[in-house]
C-alpha cells in the first residue's frame, strides 16, 4: 500500500532501476559511443516530449543496444546516425510516439470538438 502511494509521487520503481542499469552500461562505452549517447539522449530529452516513463526506458534502452553493438563492431558513428543526426534522432524517437506528449494533446482535442459537436 505505501510503495503504491509513494510511487504516485515519484513515479515507478521499476522505471528507476531501468534507469540506473541503463546509465551502468553507458559508462562502459568509449568515450566517442558515450558523447554520442549522451548527445543523443539530451535531445530525447527535450525534443522527444515523451512523458511515459516506461516509454521513454525502452527508446533509450534500444539506443544503447544499438550503440553498444556499434562499438563491440566498431562501427563509426557516422555510419550509425548519419550526416544529419537530428534527422537519426528525429526518425528514432517518431518509433517511440505512443509516449509522447502531444499525443495526450491531441486527444484533449479531439474529444473536446467531438463534446462540442454533439
Amino acid at each position: 500500500m505505501a510503495a503504491e502511494w509513494i510511487e504516485k509521487l515519484t513515479g515507478s520503481f521499476e522505471d528507476k532501476k531501468r534507469w540506473r542499469q541503463y546509465k551502468a552500461r553507458k559508462a562502459t562505452l568509449p568515450e566517442n559511443y558515450r558523447t554520442t549517447i549522451d548527445g543523443l539522449e539530451r535531445y530525447f530529452m527535450y525534443a522527444g516530449s515523451i512523458v511515459k516513463g516506461d516509454i521513454f526506458m525502452q527508446m533509450l534502452e534500444d539506443l544503447i543496444d544499438l550503440i553498444e553493438r556499434a562499438a563491440a563492431d566498431g562501427t563509426p558513428i557516422r555510419e550509425i546516425v548519419g550526416d544529419e543526426p537530428v534527422d537519426f534522432a528525429e526518425t528514432f524517437i517518431a518509433n517511440y510516439s505512443d509516449g509522447q506528449w502531444i499525443n495526450k494533446e491531441r486527444k484533449r482535442l479531439t474529444d473536446t470538438i467531438d463534446g462540442a459537436a454533439d
